[in-house]
Protein backbone atom coordinates (compact mmCIF):
# COMPACT_ATOMS: atom_id res chain seq x y z
CA UNK A 1 0.00 0.00 0.00
CA UNK A 2 1.38 3.40 -0.90
CA UNK A 3 2.17 6.44 1.39
CA UNK A 4 -1.32 8.11 0.76
CA UNK A 5 -1.74 11.46 2.96
CA UNK A 6 -5.74 12.03 3.77
CA UNK A 7 -5.39 15.70 3.48
CA UNK A 8 -4.05 15.98 -0.24
CA UNK A 9 -6.13 16.02 -3.32
CA UNK A 10 -5.02 13.22 -6.43
CA UNK A 11 -5.06 13.06 -10.27
CA UNK A 12 -5.44 10.19 -12.40
CA UNK A 13 -1.98 11.17 -13.81
CA UNK A 14 -0.04 10.96 -10.24
CA UNK A 15 0.25 14.59 -8.78
CA UNK A 16 -0.82 15.10 -5.66
CA UNK A 17 -2.11 18.75 -4.39
CA UNK A 18 -1.99 20.34 -1.47
CA UNK A 19 -4.22 23.66 -0.97
CA UNK A 20 -2.42 26.20 1.06
CA UNK A 21 -3.92 29.03 3.15
CA UNK A 22 -3.57 31.99 0.65
CA UNK A 23 -5.78 30.32 -1.91
CA UNK A 24 -2.61 29.08 -3.81
CA UNK A 25 -1.54 24.96 -4.12
CA UNK A 26 1.32 22.89 -4.13
CA UNK A 27 1.68 20.29 -6.37
CA UNK A 28 4.01 17.14 -6.50
CA UNK A 29 3.77 13.80 -7.25
CA UNK A 30 2.63 10.84 -5.24
CA UNK A 31 4.84 8.31 -3.37
CA UNK A 32 3.49 5.93 -5.78
CA UNK A 33 4.23 7.35 -8.83
CA UNK A 34 8.45 8.08 -7.65
CA UNK A 35 7.98 4.46 -6.64
CA UNK A 36 7.25 3.41 -9.98
CA UNK A 37 9.44 5.55 -11.86
CA UNK A 38 12.68 4.54 -9.64
CA UNK A 39 15.99 7.27 -9.18
CA UNK A 40 15.46 10.60 -9.92
CA UNK A 41 18.33 12.02 -11.84
CA UNK A 42 16.65 15.65 -13.34
CA UNK A 43 13.53 17.84 -13.16
CA UNK A 44 12.21 20.49 -15.02
CA UNK A 45 10.25 22.73 -13.62
CA UNK A 46 8.04 25.00 -15.52
CA UNK A 47 8.45 28.75 -15.23
CA UNK A 48 7.26 31.16 -12.42
CA UNK A 49 4.25 33.40 -14.30
CA UNK A 50 3.49 30.51 -17.29
CA UNK A 51 -0.40 30.15 -16.88
CA UNK A 52 -0.93 26.40 -17.61
CA UNK A 53 -4.47 24.76 -17.89
CA UNK A 54 -5.49 21.57 -16.09
CA UNK A 55 -4.34 18.57 -17.34
CA UNK A 56 -1.15 20.67 -19.88
CA UNK A 57 2.59 18.90 -19.21
CA UNK A 58 4.14 21.41 -17.14
CA UNK A 59 6.75 19.96 -16.16
CA UNK A 60 9.44 16.84 -16.69
CA UNK A 61 10.62 13.94 -14.15
CA UNK A 62 13.35 11.78 -15.22
CA UNK A 63 14.46 9.04 -13.57
CA UNK A 64 16.93 6.54 -14.18
CA UNK A 65 13.90 4.05 -15.73
CA UNK A 66 12.10 6.98 -17.89
CA UNK A 67 11.36 10.53 -18.08
CA UNK A 68 7.99 11.48 -17.72
CA UNK A 69 5.75 14.19 -17.82
CA UNK A 70 3.62 16.07 -15.01
CA UNK A 71 0.65 17.77 -15.42
CA UNK A 72 -1.15 20.78 -14.17
CA UNK A 73 -4.22 19.41 -11.60
CA UNK A 74 -5.45 22.46 -12.29
CA UNK A 75 -5.50 25.49 -14.58
CA UNK A 76 -3.56 28.86 -13.13
CA UNK A 77 -0.66 30.75 -12.95
CA UNK A 78 2.78 28.80 -11.51
CA UNK A 79 3.85 31.43 -8.49
CA UNK A 80 7.10 29.85 -7.30
CA UNK A 81 9.09 26.15 -8.02
CA UNK A 82 10.97 23.86 -6.19
CA UNK A 83 14.84 25.56 -6.99
CA UNK A 84 16.39 22.53 -4.75
CA UNK A 85 15.54 19.87 -7.12
CA UNK A 86 17.65 21.07 -9.93
CA UNK A 87 20.58 20.11 -7.41
CA UNK A 88 18.65 17.28 -5.48
CA UNK A 89 16.24 15.61 -8.01
CA UNK A 90 16.52 12.66 -5.71
CA UNK A 91 14.49 14.59 -2.81
CA UNK A 92 11.49 13.46 -4.89
CA UNK A 93 11.94 9.78 -3.94
CA UNK A 94 13.29 10.85 -0.13
CA UNK A 95 10.14 13.54 0.46
CA UNK A 96 7.62 13.34 -1.89
CA UNK A 97 5.37 15.02 -0.40
CA UNK A 98 7.68 17.36 1.91
CA UNK A 99 10.46 18.84 0.32
CA UNK A 100 10.04 16.69 -2.97
CA UNK A 101 7.30 19.34 -4.18
CA UNK A 102 7.54 20.35 -7.66
CA UNK A 103 5.67 23.80 -8.31
CA UNK A 104 3.28 26.11 -6.19
CA UNK A 105 0.21 27.74 -8.78
CA UNK A 106 -2.48 29.97 -7.87
CA UNK A 107 -5.69 28.47 -9.53
CA UNK A 108 -8.23 30.15 -11.75
CA UNK A 109 -11.14 28.20 -10.36
CA UNK A 110 -11.02 26.76 -6.71
CA UNK A 111 -13.92 24.46 -8.08
CA UNK A 112 -11.52 22.69 -10.32
CA UNK A 113 -9.94 21.00 -6.80
CA UNK A 114 -12.91 19.74 -6.34
CA UNK A 115 -12.90 17.19 -9.56
CA UNK A 116 -9.89 15.70 -7.73
CA UNK A 117 -9.70 12.43 -6.13
CA UNK A 118 -9.29 12.35 -1.82
CA UNK A 119 -7.30 9.84 -0.62
CA UNK A 120 -9.86 6.62 -0.81
CA UNK A 121 -10.67 7.61 -4.54
CA UNK A 122 -6.90 7.78 -5.60
CA UNK A 123 -6.26 4.34 -3.57
CA UNK A 124 -8.90 2.73 -5.25
CA UNK A 125 -7.86 4.22 -8.88
CA UNK A 126 -4.26 2.59 -7.80
CA UNK A 127 -5.93 -0.69 -7.31
CA UNK A 128 -7.67 -0.56 -10.41
CA UNK A 129 -4.42 0.08 -12.38
CA UNK A 130 -2.72 -2.63 -10.27
CA UNK A 131 -4.95 -5.17 -12.08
Amino acid sequence: MSNIPVDLKYSKSHEWVRLNDDGSVTVGISDSAQDQLGDMVFIEVPEVGQTVTAEEACAVVESVKAASDVYAPVSGEIVEVNERLSDAPETVNTDAYGEGWLFRMQPVDAAELDALLDADAYQAFLDSEAH
